[in-house]
């Protein structure tokens, strides 16, 4: 196991750890194809983030390789690079038989990885198609029967084109798990083994995921071949690298304080626990006049890609999100992370939290908690090590203009 940490512990990230380790490297001395060199330097990246340098040169290499890293960290261009430039050698010859697989647990991050790999597929003359459920699917069977090297796929819709006989996993010379954490913890296990059962060709496996044990570790024990495991974060650092603030609010002010929030920042992301409730509460922060929107697996395809792309590019400055609707997505620059209602457990929390405090920089998560939460807050504090007092608080009060400034205290 790899792990990057100074001596005092704290764990560093990016081009900053590499640049302070004295380890900045490029994607050439990592063995990168010209190609996909060039591509990378037309978007501005020339060196790596700290799960790239450590996991291309092995994936290169042929090795079947486990990354854990959090989203955020890098690791699409650390599992993507290898897999293209593999999959350059030997493209595929077959409709509907792709020879690269990356599957991930949600059709965000489908379209996500699409979107970072297509620029570099293109530079190296290969196909990339992303399949997911809440899209149409002839359109996606029509991409297939024009021929693709790569596909990125949630593991129904893959079953979904397998049944209909549109995709075969049999030629599949990489595959790459992504966010395994995450499959496991939606259910999607006995869908990814059922694939992985399916491969016929001796293969590579790149596993990526924020934690290693429970289902993803059996994964890796029976599915996996004498794996490397690089590591670049401790399971404390999301913790470290945020401000927290725990306020106790009362029902009939509890909309009144977060909207407060969100007017006092340029992009915060609410969660809720419910499709009615996130729908409810954008009704109720825009009386407030805080313009907002709700992602949940309700909404139309389009309208959620379309949500996405304004709360990414500041036009939207309020999110409100369903945990399963939040998982895996990659937004950067969020300045506020509020948990409107409690995450239900320790991991939830984490896993909510970790869309702030990217790439290094620091973040802000708030948890508004009313009198019959607070000890369930404070379990919560207990099991992520975090001792912060909850503080009672009302929508007029003046630190909310600025919470990530003020240290709350006991009284």
């Amino acid at each position: 196991m790899t792990t990057i940490a100074d001596p005092s512990g704290r764990v560093l990230e990016h081009d900053a750890l590499l640049a302070e380790s004295g380890e900045l490297r490029t994607f050439a001395s990592l063995g990168v194809d010209p190609a996909l060199v060039k591509a990378l330097d037309a978007q501005g990246i020339t060196t790596a983030f700290a799960i790239q340098a450590m996991t291309v040169a092995d994936a290169l290499a042929g090795r079947d390789v486990c990354g854990k890293a959090k989203t955020g960290s890098g690791k699409t261009l650390a599992f993507g690079i290898p897999l293209l430039q593999r999959t350059m050698a030997a493209p595929s010859t077959q409709p509907g038989r792709p020879r690269a697989l990356v599957l991930v647990p949600t059709r965000e991050l489908a379209v996500q990885v699409s979107e970072v790999l297509e620029p570099l597929a293109a530079e190296a003359g290969l196909r990339i198609a992303a399949v997911y459920g809440g899209a149409d699917i002839e359109r996606q069977v029509k991409k297939l029967r024009r021929g693709v090297d790569v596909i990125i796929a949630t593991p129904g819709r893959l079953i979904d084109l397998g049944d209909r006989g549109e995709l075969s996993v049999a030629d599949i010379e990489t595959l790459v798990l992504d966010e395994a954490d995450r499959m496991a913890d939606m259910g999607f296990m006995p869908q990814v083994e059922w694939v992985l059962r399916r491969l016929e060709r001796d293969h590579q496996t790149l596993l990526f995921s924020a934690t290693l044990d429970g289902a993803v570790d059996r994964l890796v024990s029976r599915y996996l071949t004498d794996p490397v495991l690089h590591e670049v974060a401790s399971p404390n650092t999301t913790v470290d690298a945020m401000e927290h603030r725990f306020l106790e609010v009362h029902q009939m002010d509890r909309v009144k304080v977060c909207a407060a929030i969100c007017r006092n920042s340029d992009k915060t992301l609410v969660f809720v626990r419910t499709k009615r409730g996130a729908d409810r509460l954008v009704e109720q922060l825009r009386k407030e006049g805080v313009k907002a929107d709700a992602i949940h697996g309700d909404l139309r395809q389009a309208n959620r890609e379309r949500t996405l792309k304004d709360f990414g590019d500041g036009k939207l400055p309020a999110l409100v999100a369903t945990d399963v609707a939040a998982r895996g997505l990659d937004i950067d620059m969020v300045d506020v992370v509020v948990h409107f209602d409690p995450p239900e457990d320790h991991k939830a929390y984490l896993h909510r939290s970790g869309r702030t405090a990217r790439a290094g920089e620091a973040g802000l998560v708030v948890t508004l908690v009313q009198w019959n939460q607070i000890l369930e807050i404070e379990r919560i504090q207990t099991r992520i090590g975090l001792r912060s007092p909850i503080v009672e608080i009302f929508s007029n009060d003046p630190r909310l203009a600025n919470l990530g400034e003020w240290q709350p205290t006991k009284d």
